[in-house]
């Protein structure tokens, strides 16, 4: 993906919408595990390897956005909020994609399967940790409004809503991920105990997508408490 605007054209009088296009860059980041995971379960690693660049180069441009935002942001721009919590969410909303990348680049180098009984399972998973993300994108594009709004009134409310959803979505994460060891626990006099390993690291790191995300959300309610 190329970020077609200039950093500096992005800022205007405000961080907020390049904090948003980085919140975009991360979700997307993580729905291309989606298509990732569908190409390891049929055993075609020709698209899985096509699938974990666009993940690499997706990655990278939540970088690219990172670096140009913590360089950029005014120490003297006047915000309701404090600089500093700006970059905190920021940091937060950055450790999306580098799991996402984490999860790609190991299934990836070490060519993965996922036992038939699991791979169900494993995707309704995934597309739930990706969901958590997505909630969390909605509540960071709340936050040019909110701010207009002095954090008060109706998009006060909306926002709430939003955080209230994406910690929800994130507890149904954590039930499915209890699951998903228990069958995985079944399975383990039946695979080789290194596969074992490396297979509950990525029930673990999955997990972390929406654990991440509801960090999102969590420094987001943190600010609406200032």
């Amino acid at each position: 993906m190329a970020i077609s605007s200039p950093f500096s054209m992005m800022f205007g009088n405000s961080p907020i919408k390049p904090m948003q296009e980085h919140m975009k860059v991360a979700c997307e980041t993580a729905a291309q595990l989606i298509p990732f995971f569908e190409a390891s379960i049929a055993n075609d690693w020709d698209a899985a390897n096509d699938i974990q660049k666009n993940i690499a180069e997706l990655e990278n441009d939540a970088d690219k956005l990172k670096i140009a935002l913590r360089l950029q942001l005014p120490k003297s721009l006047f915000l309701p909020v404090p600089r500093s919590d700006l970059l905190q969410l920021l940091s937060m909303q950055d450790e999306i994609p580098n799991r996402a990348k984490d999860i790609a680049g190991i299934m990836l180098g070490r060519k993965m399967g996922i036992p038939k009984t699991l791979q169900k399972p494993m995707v309704v998973y995934l597309a739930a940790a990706v969901a958590t993300s997505e909630q969390a994108l909605k509540a960071i594009n709340e936050l040019d409004e909110l701010l207009e709004a002095g954090f008060t009134g109706r998009e006060l409310k909306i926002v709430e809503k939003l955080i209230k959803e994406l910690n929800n979505l994130e507890n149904k994460t954590d039930k499915q991920q209890v699951k998903i060891r228990a069958a995985l626990f079944k399975l383990e006099a039946e695979l080789p105990p290194v596969d074992v390993m490396f297979l509950y690291r990525i029930v673990e790191w999955v997990g972390d997508l929406a654990d991440r995300s509801q960090a999102v959300g969590s420094r987001l309610q943190m600010l609406l408490a200032r």
